[in-house]
């Protein structure tokens, strides 16, 4: 399900005045926060089932509304989950496209669960596998104990994100470890949080994250530092790669690099993003991966603060010209044009 050409031109000059949506395209509204109604009024729907975890409402499980939902939907359908913490697992299936899952902020509805495995798909509290999925305003908790490093209880995902044109805008991504599983398909993430301590956002997906904060918690059942990445792309051919887009990277505890080599051709750039003290001087690391830096593509562009200083990066860190990132700081590194409701 792709919005109108027409009625995407006529919002996009409303909001946006986009004119040209790659970098360094002016906009009034380019501080602009996405929220609830706006996006409520993108998608044009006309169902809504609403979730109350005190009985007022249609459901009082989250999974129950998402059952709810036809086989083979093609029409989008509002899921509102009023505040509270809805303790439960959460699975959007293949076949249950176009779904709007709405929240009444990230602070006020929440989803968790408390599981561990030797299976990230299995500890996931959260599951979408269905094309067209929006969320706003939700956190996704996996609120199991730190576990032993190495084994069957180290992995506690929050969020297990399996299919492709998936956006999240102001939601929160909890856990210790594992946090976000963006494991394949184009996704947008604007203005969410993200915690956690060891390759917290890990996957092949195709993925921007847009004015994202990202916490680093402290871990210290081992000895290496941490990394807020562990992108997994293995082939030049596999168009896959996290981009962060003026976020900020920050925490406590211990020190972390932005990211380390999960496959051969693993992608990820930080651009105009704010890196604490957090980030080690080195940046980017391979120490899980056997083969050559070669063909890595980790890389920043005009990122500031204490832990942007680029004099000890890794020698195959690039720091990007501002051709060479064009292709990264806009939504068309995941032709969000064509499928996203909004975007900054």
């Amino acid at each position: 399900m792709m919005f109108t050409t027409q009625g995407f031109v006529a919002f996009a000059i409303t909001f946006f005045v986009s004119a040209s949506l790659t970098h360094g395209a002016l906009s009034p509204f380019q501080d602009q926060k996405i929220d609830s109604p706006l996006l409520t009024e993108r998608v044009h729907s006309n169902t809504t089932i609403m979730v109350d975890i005190n009985g007022n409402g249609d459901f009082k499980s989250i999974q129950a509304a998402v059952d709810s939902v036809p086989a083979g939907n093609n029409k989008w359908v509002i899921i509102h989950i009023r505040k509270g913490v809805y303790r439960e697992k959460v699975h959007v299936p293949k076949n249950k496209p176009n779904i709007f899952m709405r929240g009444n902020g990230k602070g006020k509805t929440r989803i968790v669960w408390s599981q561990s495995s030797e299976d990230n798909i299995e500890s996931a509290t959260f599951k979408v596998e269905a094309p067209y999925f929006i969320a706003f305003g939700i956190s996704f908790k996996n609120e199991a104990p730190t576990g032993v490093a190495y084994t069957s209880q180290n992995q506690s995902v929050a969020a297990f994100v399996a299919a492709d044109k998936v956006a999240f805008y102001h939601c929160g991504f909890f856990s210790t470890h594992n946090t976000l599983f963006d494991y394949k398909g184009r996704h947008y993430y604007d203005n969410c949080y993200i915690q956690g301590s060891i390759d917290f956002i890990f996957g092949r997906g195709r993925s921007i994250f847009q004015g994202c904060e990202i916490f680093v918690i402290s871990d210290k059942r081992v000895t290496i530092k941490g990394s807020v990445t562990a992108q997994n792309r293995e082939s030049a051919n596999e168009n896959s790669g996290f981009v962060f887009l003026k976020g900020k990277v920050y925490g406590v505890g211990d020190h972390v690099y932005l990211g380390r080599a999960k496959g051969a051709f693993s992608r990820v750039v930080f651009a105009e993003t704010y890196l604490s003290r957090t980030i080690v001087p080195q940046g980017w690391a391979n120490w899980s991966y056997a083969g050559g830096t070669e063909n890595l593509f980790h890389a920043e562009y005009k990122c500031k603060g204490p832990g942007a200083e680029a004099g000890e990066r890794a020698p195959w860190a690039k720091q990007l010209t501002e051709k060479e990132a064009a292709p990264f700081l806009s939504v068309d590194f995941i032709n969000g044009q064509d499928w996203l409701p909004v975007w900054i």
